[in-house]
């Protein structure tokens, strides 16, 4: 399906897991989205990761498709209707004067981001302060505040836990049962994987290794069982501490490759102060003309 150029162009920083949230909404609501990403993305939940268009050429979740491209291509892959992604490790691509840019990376702290970057600046999540470094910071801490816009201030704090799945299992079931539990790395090296997203896990279960620079092989296991959500790529370089997947008390495979419940909160929170700072800076425009 053809795409009609809007005159809203937004670059969403992050094409992982949760950005893609947030790129397939404003995507679906008609603006021109261009996504950002690493030469070598990170993320888990690569079955829902746009991302992964940077190793596969092109990818599709649910409907919308990314394509890998460059900076003088972007037009041209969003009028064929698909989400151009641009590798971007210095932030050049700001340079070509976006609408709205929104830093969707997750890193809980802020990379760089200023509120000079756009006209409008959203960021998602602890380490941004609206009215300093942004317009507006859309709440990700998982509860009744979830996607909810803050215009003064900042986010939740890092609680450095994962997020609780409730919402998707029976009331009968104990915290412990509702709980995403995230595999790590114990050491520096390189990843091999040996179940990959879908598989169903036990706890104990091997779900890989890690090869260090001496030759040591690090065995990665299961701390639970349940549906393996999310992996990272096979052969990526890791470090001690690392988040390399996690682990879904629910054992629905389709959730694998589905947007999740937290991430659409989000991007609804997102497409609020997309429109509400468009609708401002219009009021102010006409004030003054």
């Amino acid at each position: 399906m053809k795409h009609h150029m809007t005159g809203h162009r937004v670059l969403v920083r992050g094409a992982g897991d949760f950005a893609t949230g947030i790129i397939h909404r404003l995507h679906k609501a008609g603006f021109s989205v261009t996504a950002s990403e690493l030469r070598q993305p990170l993320a888990v939940r690569r079955g829902v990761a746009l991302s992964e268009a940077v190793y596969e050429g092109t990818y599709e979740v649910e409907g919308v498709t990314a394509v890998l491209t460059e900076a003088d291509q972007i037009d041209k892959i969003i009028i064929e209707g698909k989400v151009p992604i641009v590798i971007d490790t210095d932030g050049k691509l700001l340079e070509r004067g976006f609408d709205i840019v929104v830093d969707a990376r997750s890193a809980k702290r802020n990379l760089g981001t200023t509120i000079d970057d756009a006209p409008a600046v959203i960021a998602i999540g602890p380490g941004f302060t609206a009215g300093v470094d942004c317009h507006a910071v859309v709440e990700t801490l998982p509860g009744d505040g979830i996607g909810r816009v803050i215009y003064e201030g900042s986010a939740a704090p890092d609680t450095g836990y994962p997020a609780p799945v409730a919402q998707a299992l029976p009331c009968t079931c104990s915290f412990d049962e509702v709980m995403t539990y995230l595999l790590r790395a114990p050491a520096e090296g390189t990843f091999e994987i040996v179940k990959d997203i879908g598989s169903f896990v036990e706890e104990g279960d091997s779900i890989g290794w890690v090869h260090t620079a001496n030759g040591e092989k690090r065995e990665v296991k299961a701390e639970a069982k349940g549906l393996l959500r999310g992996i990272i790529r096979d052969g990526t370089p890791v470090v001690e501490g690392m988040k390399l997947g996690d682990i879904d008390p629910v054992t629905e495979r389709e959730r694998c490759y589905e947007i999740s419940e937290k991430s659409r909160a989000v991007a609804g929170g997102v497409l609020e102060a997309c429109m509400a700072l468009l609708s401002e800076k219009r009021r102010i425009h006409n004030a003054h003309s």
